[in-house]
């Protein structure tokens, strides 16, 4: 079984997805965005990108990476 990627080239490469921005962002447009994407080789994952820049790039994390990430912010 091969590893799952890391990061996608362009967010935009996730046709279909809903991103979700971050409670605490400000009206800035200053912060992350999340998406889990539903189907193809994305599949389970967690997607992140930087709200300011939606056609960037977008790391990719297990579920369980995430929310061991979000644990160690509080």
């Amino acid at each position: 079984m091969s590893a799952p990627p890391r990061h996608i080239p362009a967010g935009t490469s996730l046709h279909g997805v809903r991103w979700l921005r971050s409670s605490r962002s400000t009206g800035m447009n200053n912060c992350v965005e999340t998406a889990r994407p539903g189907s193809g080789p994305w599949q389970g994952l967690v997607a992140v990108r930087d709200s300011k820049n939606v056609t960037g790039p977008a790391l990719l994390f297990t579920p369980d990476a995430w929310k061991e990430f979000l644990a160690g912010l509080s």
